[in-house]
Parts: C-alpha cells; sequence; structure tokens
C-alpha cells in the first residue's frame, strides 16, 4: 500500500498496511528550520503568506515520514474578518484586545466569505497539494465554535474560564447567537478548504473539556450537530478535544468520522467507551517526547498494544508537540508506529 493512502484508509475504518501517524503542531518551534524562517518573519506573516505557509507546511513532510501533512495556519485567524481585534504576542501568545462583554459586541461580529477574506489560507491549501503531489494527504483545521467563543470572551487563554461560563449561564440567549455565527463561520470556513484541496479536515475543541456533561449538552451540543451535519462528508471530519473523558460518548453523537482523544484516558477505554463505530486518533502525552527512548518506545507500544490492530487507529499525540522537544525523539516516535503499529504491538 503507497504512504499515500494509510491515514485516509484508517479514517474510513479500512485496515492500513501500518498504522498512519501525524502529529498536532507537526510544522513549529521544535524544529530548527522553522526557527530560522521565524527569525525573518512574523507568525501572522508566515500564515498570511502562502509561499511562506507551503513551506512550513512542508518542512515536517520533507524531515520525516509522516503520513500527512497539516496547512499551517492559526484557529482563531478567522476572528479577525469577522471583527475582532487579534493579535500574536512572542511571550503571552494570542490576544484580543477588546474581548466580547454586551449584546453590541456580538451583533457586531460579522459573517465572513471565505473566498476573499480567507483567501491567503485557499491559496496556501492549493498550492500545497500542488507541491505534495500525493505523496500523502493535506489536512485543512478551524477551531470548534465553543474553542473560539472562550477567546472571544476572555480575550486569550484562562485557567478557569470564568468570564466564558458567567457568559454562558447569564446571557443564554446571547451565548447561542455567539455560538451561531461562529457555526456558520466554521462551516464557510472548513467547507471552503475542502473545496481548494483540503483531503480531510478537523475541528479543534481544545478547550472544551472545562464542560461538564450536562453544559455540552446543553450549550455546544446542538451547534456541534449543525456543524458536522453541514460539512461536506466528502472527505473525512475530526473532531478533537482536550480534557474530553466524560464527553466523549457526547462528542461521537455530535458528530464526525474521527474522534480525538488525549493522553488523560486509555485509548482502548475511549474506544470501547464510543462502541467503536468511529475511527480513532491519538494518544501520546506530548510530554512523553521528552523521555528517554526506550521509555518513549515503551508508551508508544503500548498504545498500539492497547489498540490491537483494529482498524481505524491514526496515532497522534493528545495534544500539540511542545516547544523545544527533541527531535530525535520525533523521529523516534514516528520509526516506532511505523515499525510496531499494526501487528498488535
Amino acid at each position: 500500500m503507497a504512504r499515500s493512502d494509510r491515514f485516509l484508509k484508517a479514517c474510513r475504518l479500512e485496515q492500513p498496511d501500518r498504522t498512519p501517524i501525524w502529529l498536532m503542531r507537526q510544522a513549529g518551534r521544535y524544529m530548527e528550520e522553522y526557527r530560522r524562517l521565524r527569525e525573518r518573519h512574523t507568525f501572522m506573516e508566515m500564515c498570511k503568506t502562502p509561499e511562506l505557509a507551503v513551506e512550513v507546511t512542508l518542512q515536517p513532510i520533507r524531515r520525516f515520514d509522516l503520513d500527512a501533512a497539516i496547512i499551517f495556519s492559526d484557529i482563531l485567524l478567522p476572528l479577525e474578518k469577522m471583527g475582532a481585534a487579534l493579535q500574536f504576542t512572542d511571550t503571552g501568545g494570542p490576544a484580543i484586545d477588546r474581548p466580547l462583554r454586551s449584546k453590541q459586541d456580538v451583533a457586531a461580529m460579522r459573517a465572513i466569505d471565505p473566498e476573499q477574506d480567507l483567501a491567503y489560507l485557499l491559496s496556501a491549501l492549493e498550492m500545497t497539494r500542488a507541491e505534495l503531489a500525493g505523496k500523502v494527504p493535506l489536512i485543512g483545521f478551524s477551531g470548534a465554535p465553543f474553542t473560539l467563543a472562550s477567546y472571544l470572551i476572555e480575550g486569550g487563554g484562562s485557567k478557569h474560564y470564568q468570564l466564558t461560563k458567567s457568559f454562558m449561564y447569564r446571557e443564554t440567549k446571547l451565548f447561542h447567537l455567539l455560538m451561531e455565527k461562529l457555526t456558520d463561520m466554521t462551516l464557510a470556513n472548513l467547507n471552503a478548504q475542502i473545496r481548494h484541496g483540503a483531503q480531510a479536515v478537523q475541528v479543534f475543541d481544545s478547550w472544551i473539556g472545562i464542560l461538564s456533561v450536562m453544559d455540552y449538552r446543553e450549550y455546544v451540543m446542538p451547534h456541534m450537530k449543525r456543524l458536522f451535519a453541514g460539512l461536506d462528508a466528502s472527505v473525512p471530519r475530526i473532531h478533537f478535544g482536550v480534557g474530553t473523558c466524560h464527553l466523549l460518548g457526547l462528542m461521537k453523537d455530535a458528530g464526525g468520522d474521527v474522534i480525538g482523544v488525549d493522553w488523560r484516558v486509555p485509548i482502548d477505554e475511549a474506544w470501547l467507551s464510543m462502541g467503536r463505530t468511529r475511527a480513532i486518533q491519538g494518544n501520546l502525552d506530548p510530554v512523553t517526547l521528552f523521555s528517554p527512548g526506550g521509555y518513549l518506545e515503551r508508551q508508544v507500544r503500548d498504545i498500539l498494544r492497547r489498540v490491537g490492530g483494529a482498524s481505524g487507529h491514526i496515532f497522534n499525540l493528545g495534544h500539540g508537540i511542545l516547544p523545544g522537544t527533541p527531535v530525535e525523539n520525533v523521529d523516534l516516535l514516528i520509526r516506532t508506529v511505523h515499525a510496531y503499529g499494526g501487528d498488535g504491538a
């Protein structure tokens, strides 16, 4: 089987010759090639200049034996065109200067036209597909409505998401209006990415784990169902969240051909809880990549053993690669997955 087939076959619950692997944030600061480019360009320049985005997307594909590429971008960029005052700092990460606080703030959030507003991203997708020439599939992505809403309300990252939850509880009708607008934007964004070359898409709900089962069902589930129902089903759709052990059943019901899980739950237990009716993606702790090679290999083989060679497993981390991750351990991880994946390890 060609390397280009592994990832897509696993997404469809078919059996590839080896377990496919790609890594969230596989293009990033842990790579010297990326750091050299970053010295000459801001993060926004790299995202918004198609030639630079293509180069960053391809850097890990050239260096490692990965089974998929993911376009270089950021989940928050579409919020700019909706009216958010977005900036990226070198030390504090993304920040939104004027967080949402009122009915007027939500009403002012505009709809986007991806063909115009995200033309740089769509061009990067087309150019990357051409450069890949079928070597591996290309993944597009977006943030999920709740995670995007949390950034808009908090103004950045948060420990307890107090502002977001308070807004949700006190201004419930307004919160749902915000979620509707973000769902519309995400649908338009991802379907445009598919039209312009994405062969799979991932929805990142990075902060959804802060919600209880009851809150997810009331405030998020209807919007996620509408999102996945409206996504072009001609390509695999990956539904990923962090800290979601308690939400996996609901996430499966909300939609997605593949459910991504983090490292907090054994992958066999996570898959069993979903009835193995969807493919599964995960789930090595990113910090494990800082461990000695022998320990790393044991952890990788444990995940593969738990999967037992079943169809529909895509190996990934439980979240993105951390800055400072040893490149040699990333290479060891990929080689170990390919060496043992598919034989029950």
